[in-house]
């Protein structure tokens, strides 16, 4: 069983920076792809970004170039490196793993973490 945990969440300044992590049981299958994701209060899980078993990573819009993804494979481990993050990135951030290429879909993730709080606030 796949069980995802993700830590590193806490309260940053407008234009700080945070680096999420998550740590995985197990896999899903060789290969696969982890991912991350966000909610806001009253808002849809929204995609933030996705990373391939080789190391292929994408990014939704609003994070772009200011986000950066890597994993580590020997550890089962992914992370989300936060640049000059804004109030508009406090959300609850999710780690999702499944078989295969993912997706931006939060539909196509069968394996999530609790998440873990992120909040930017002066």
């Amino acid at each position: 069983q796949v069980q995802p945990v993700e830590s590193g969440g806490g309260l940053v300044q407008p234009g700080g920076s945070l680096r999420l992590s998550c740590g995985a049981s197990g896999r899903p299958s060789d290969p696969d792809t982890m991912a991350w994701f966000r909610q806001a209060p009253g808002k849809e899980r929204e995609f933030v970004a996705a990373i391939s078993w080789t190391g292929a990573a994408y990014y939704g819009d609003s994070v772009k170039g200011r986000f950066t993804t890597s994993r580590d494979n020997t550890k089962n481990a992914l992370f989300l490196q936060m640049n000059s993050l804004k109030p508009d990135d406090t959300a609850v951030y999710y780690c999702a793993a499944t078989s295969g290429g993912g997706t931006r879909s939060k539909y196509e993730y069968d394996y999530w973490g609790q998440g873990t709080q992120v909040t930017v606030s002066s």
